[in-house]
Formats: C-alpha cells, sequence, structure tokens
C-alpha cells in the first residue's frame, strides 16, 4: 500500500493541484502530508497532526482542503489561524502557488502592520481562503468584516506557538464564533496541556496523527552545548562562529536589546550579521529576510517572537546565545536547521548555573547535547586558512577575463619563488586575523575550573566565604525605594522575575527612601539593565544601572562599611533561590549576617 502513495497523483489530488506542486519542485509527500492528505480528503472527522517544524504541514492541510474546495459559493469557507504575520503571509503565498491552475480561489492574508481597510475590500470581493493572525482576524469580526457563517475548515497552524504568545483568548474568541459542523484541523510541534484543552474544548472525537515522538526534537540535528561564564558568552560566540567559516544560521537572543547589541558588535566587527526584532518595521524585516535567504547576509540575530514564521531550509546551524525558559521553545529553535532530510546543529552557550535548565532541554528532545570546548585562537586559524585555500582551489577561473592581466602580474612576481607567493597570499589574507588570536585566553578553562570548583566547595562543604567576598559581586541602582513600598523581599522577588528564576547569587539590598541598591555576582552583572527591562513593581516600571562606586572615608573605608542604619536593608545574605518563606527563617534562627560595605 505505501508503494501506491509514493507521489501525490496516488493520493487522488485534482490534477491541477499536481501540476502545481509538481512545478514547484515537490516530487513526494513527507510522512505528514502524506497521512493528512489521505485523511482530510477522506473524512469530516477533526484532526490533530504533530509533527517537528519544517516538515511541510502547510502542504498537509492546504492541499486536500484546495482539492474539495467548492469554488462556486465566494464566501470564506476555509480560516487559518497562524501565530504570526510573517508565517500567515507565507502560508498564503503557498496556497497561491498551489492554486496557480485553479483561477477561481482567491484568498487572503490578514495580520497586523498593514492596512486594514484594503483587506477589508480584498474580503469584499470575495474569497474563499482567509490566512489571518489571531489579534486582526478577531478583529475583523468584532468590525462585523468577516462572515465565518459558511466556513467549512479550520486550520491551527503552529497552535503550540500561538499560546506560547498568549493568543488563548482570542483563540477561544474566533472559535466560539464558528459553526459547529466544521472540520477542525490542528497542527502543531508540540503537545502542551493547553494544546490538549483546545482539543477536548473545541473538537469532537477528533484522529491523531503523531510523526516522530510527541515533544522531541527532529531526528537529524546534532544539540551541542559551550559552558562558560556568562560575561565571555559574547567572545565564545564569535569564536564558534569563526570556527564554521561556512555557518548560515540564526543567533537566538533573549530580548530585543539583547539581539540589537548582538547585531550591530558583529556587524561591526566585520561579520556577515543582521538582526530582526520588535522594533524593526515590516518593511525593513521583509528586506532583511530576502537578504538572508539569497545568502546575503550569513547570521540573523533574533528574539524568539521575531523569528517565527521565518521559513528558511538549509540552515546550518541554530545558536541559543541564551537557553529559553520554556523547554519548547529551544524545539522550535532546534526544528529550524536540519529540514528536507539534511543535518543540522544547534548550539547552545551556557554557563555554570544553568546545567539544571540544560537537563530539562534534553529531557524535552529525548537527546543527550554533546559538550564542546570553545576553540582556542590557534584552532579557529587553522579551520580558516585551510577553508580560505580549499576556497581558492575550487574557485572558478575566467580565462577570458584575467587573460589580459596576467604578464602583468607575473612580471611583478617574478622575483619570487612559489613558496614565498604563498605565504605573502596568505599573509595578506590572515595577517589581522593571527593577530586578533595571539595569545587569546582559555575562555574553558574560565569556566570550568574557578566556577566549577567554586560551585563544588559550596555543594560539598557549604563552604560561603567566597561568595561574601565582595569583590565577587557588582551593584546596581534601581529606582524604587521606601516610599514605594519596597522591601528587601519584594528586591529579591523582582531579581528573580528578571532572571527567570535562574539561580543568581544575590549580595547587600539597601533601600533608600527613594531608590534602592543591590549586589549580584559578577558573572551576571552585565545581564542586569537588559534583564529588568520591561519589569513591573506595583504600579512603577523599574529600571536597574550600574551604580557609581562608594565614595572614600577620610580613613580610605567606603560610606556604609560601619554598622548598618535600622532602616537600611541588605544586612543578610539573600539566594535568588530562596522563598520569602525561607528568607523569614533565615532570620529568625541567626543566620550568617554579610558584614555591609
Amino acid at each position: 500500500m505505501m508503494e501506491e502513495l509514493e507521489n501525490f497523483e496516488a493520493l487522488g489530488l485534482k490534477a491541477e493541484i499536481v501540476k502545481a506542486i509538481t512545478e514547484k519542485g515537490y516530487e513526494t509527500p513527507t510522512p505528514v502530508q502524506r497521512e493528512a492528505i489521505k485523511h482530510i480528503i477522506n473524512s469530516d472527522q477533526d484532526l490533530v497532526a504533530l509533527a517537528q517544524t519544517g516538515t511541510g504541514k502547510t502542504a498537509a492541510f492546504s492541499l486536500p482542503i484546495l482539492h474539495r474546495l467548492d469554488t462556486s459559493v465566494k464566501k470564506p469557507q476555509v480560516l487559518v489561524l497562524s501565530p504570526t504575520r510573517e508565517l500567515g503571509i507565507q502560508i498564503a503565498k503557498n496556497i497561491e502557488g498551489y492554486t496557480k491552475h485553479l483561477p477561481k480561489v482567491n484568498s487572503v492574508a490578514v495580520y497586523g502592520g498593514a492596512s486594514i481597510e484594503g483587506q477589508i475590500r480584498t474580503i469584499k470581493r470575495g474569497v474563499h481562503v482567509v490566512v489571518g493572525t489571531p489579534g486582526r482576524t478577531l478583529d475583523l469580526i468584532r468590525r462585523k468584516q468577516l462572515d465565518f457563517s459558511n466556513i467549512q475548515w479550520l486550520v491551527l497552524d503552529e497552535a503550540d506557538e500561538m499560546l506560547s504568545m498568549g493568543f488563548s483568548d482570542d483563540l477561544d474568541a474566533i472559535l466560539e464564533g464558528t459553526p459547529k459542523d466544521k472540520q477542525t484541523l490542528l497542527f502543531s510541534a508540540t503537545m502542551p496541556p493547553e494544546i490538549s484543552r483546545i482539543a477536548k474544548k473545541y473538537m469532537s472525537d477528533y484522529a491523531e496523527i503523531t510523526i516522530g515522538s510527541k515533544n522531541i526534537g527532529a531526528k537529524n540535528v546534532e544539540h551541542h552545548y559551550y559552558q562558560v561564564r556568562a560575561k565571555d558568552r559574547y567572545a565564545a560566540l564569535k569564536r564558534i562562529v569563526d570556527f564554521h567559516p561556512d555557518v548560515y544560521g540564526i543567533i537566538f537572543c533573549r530580548t530585543r536589546q539583547e539581539t540589537k547589541d548582538i547585531a550591530d558588535s558583529l556587524s561591526q566587527e566585520g561579520y556577515n550579521a543582521d538582526a530582526i526584532h520588535g522594533d524593526v518595521s515590516q518593511a525593513q524585516r521583509e528586506f532583511v529576510m530576502r537578504r538572508f535567504r539569497k545568502k546575503q547576509i550569513q547570521l540573523l540575530v533574533a528574539t524568539d517572537v521575531a523569528a517565527r514564521g521565518v521559513d528558511v531550509n538549509d540552515l546550518t546551524h541554530v545558536i541559543n546565545y541564551n537557553l529559553p525558559d520554556d523547554p519548547e521553545v529551544y524545539v522550535h529553535r532546534s526544528g529550524r536547521t536540519g529540514r528536507a532530510g539534511k543535518d543540522g546543529t544547534s548550539i547552545t552557550i551556557i554557563h555554570g548555573r544553568e546545567q539544571g535548565k540544560l537537563r530539562a532541554v534534553q529531557k524535552m528532545v529525548s537527546k543527550e547535547f554533546t559538550k564542546k570546548l570553545v576553540p582556542s585562537g590557534e584552532e579557529i586559524c587553522k579551520t580558516q586558512l585551510l577553508h580560505f585555500i580549499g576556497k581558492m582551489k575550487e574557485v572558478e577561473v575566467k580565462e577570458d577575463e584575467i587573460s589580459d592581466f596576467l604578464p602583468a602580474i607575473y612580471e611583478k612576481l617574478e622575483d619570487l619563488s612559489k613558496e614565498e607567493i604563498i605565504k605573502g597570499f596568505v599573509s595578506l589574507e590572515f595577517n589581522r586575523f593571527l593577530k586578533y588570536y595571539e595569545n587569546a585566553e582559555d575562555l574553558n578553562a574560565a569556566a570550568s575550573n574557578s566556577r566549577d570548583k567554586r560551585d563544588r566547595d559550596r555543594d560539598d562543604r557549604g563552604d560561603r566565604k567566597s561568595r561574601r567576598d565582595n569583590s565577587n559581586f557588582s551593584r546596581f541602582h534601581l529606582d524604587i525605594g521606601q516610599k514605594h513600598g519596597a522591601t528587601p523581599k519584594d528586591i529579591i522577588t523582582l531579581i528573580n522575575k528578571a532572571f527567570k528564576n535562574e539561580r543568581v547569587d544575590i549580595g547587600q539590598i539597601d533601600i533608600m527612601k527613594s531608590f534602592s541598591f543591590f549586589e549580584v555576582e559578577n558573572d551576571f552583572a552585565g545581564e542586569v539593565p537588559d534583564a529588568f527591562n520591561g519589569i513591573r513593581f506595583k504600579k512603577f516600571d523599574v529600571s536597574a544601572e550600574a551604580a557609581k562606586p562608594r565614595p572614600k572615608r577620610r580613613d580610605g573605608k567606603s560610606f556604609g562599611s560601619g554598622k548598618p542604619k535600622s532602616k537600611r536593608g541588605g544586612n543578610y545574605r539573600f539566594d535568588s533561590k530562596m522563598s520569602s518563606g525561607d528568607s523569614k527563617k533565615r532570620k529568625k534562627k541567626g543566620g550568617k549576617k554579610r558584614k555591609p560595605f
């Protein structure tokens, strides 16, 4: 039976559809396409299809729906909901290509950031397929510009992404307004509990297709990680990129500001990189994406939200500058490489305190991650040099175009031997590169020796002496204080929230009348301003910035190095993993005080 279903025509699709997809280069259906097409063509039963990103889910639901579509009814019969405008636009373009030889089929993509009036005009002219983001779709429904009374198929594409982006309420509102006798098709890469809730609430007696296993990564993706100190993260990123000269991939960052900073720094240092994030206009984003798809950009730096909808099949690497807080987000990130049967690599940069988070991700993807050593300067130079020589051997020599210049070149080089010419060209290409990595420090030694030893000391003996050394901490100014109702417990809670409950050692906390100071260990100091971006305390927006050094007294000590005043907090050492209950118990038991400045 499997032999009969090795091409699209054997699945029973219309000849016009088969012709269109053949012209697009489709030869045989992927497993999810084969199973979904068979189901949708032959049944009205609802369907949940679980398959990794990049396995052809758009064609899996579009082709059989287009096969069954009634073009004589010029009202929306198909609603496809996608998490982002980029993915929505991509789905609409794919559907347009699939209907190349079905000219009577009209579709429209509706999404924010574009003229709603233009979208309304297209709808009024008569459309069969509506592809939309939840927000814009709900807006059009409330304006009474979308009539879903004739909807026959409702598709939730990348449903887990929509839920992770906070569209649960919008989805509920849209789904409740659609006919009960429609066929609902839910496509997702993972199966979190919220997906199960939607399936049970809005789908009746649904079939389920699972390609591979639920909630795991793609089989042909290798997972590597590099462990460094937090302050060495960017230096490690550059070395990893330099060690892979043919890298073509996405670097995922946690915040918009971090994305901007990383992309700007890479560009200024000569790397072929650009960024997409929430502050980039749609026109600029489309310009960047066109260049990226044409491989005019080697590295795309992006936030998770901005990267949703990026559809590029031949990425060699995905680089996680930070581990995501949700392991399922990692599944989506890593699924952007290793597509279309090709191998891919997902690289993650972590510091010593992220081992627990890494274990959670490994459990999700059901794969052991391989620990790699950050390459040395010598290893990078050797790799780059051999890559350059390989490119030179493979370059196409255009004799006709250079023949007129060769006599002058030969004359210029006639007093040099072959070895001298080779050395000269290599030096011309690599002198600056070799100089940059001359005496480069071992980032692995910085990550594994001092930090791991300190962690082992703490675990084995409970020795906290090194953590109490003021030199291990950096001090920050926080723009809330006593008049805002802030307490030490509140400051700890804010730091927990800013660092997503990541284990961060906290030093002294000083609460003044209108502002506060707090300390965090040096390894996390560079991340504090960005981490506090968007954090709120009660009704106040909170920002943190590096505090100015304490002024010195005449005796050479810093002000505040005596006995702390009664209204000042911070005479206790707090740990960011400590709950408020733990801190209270510690005070009652007379926990060790940290000497104030």
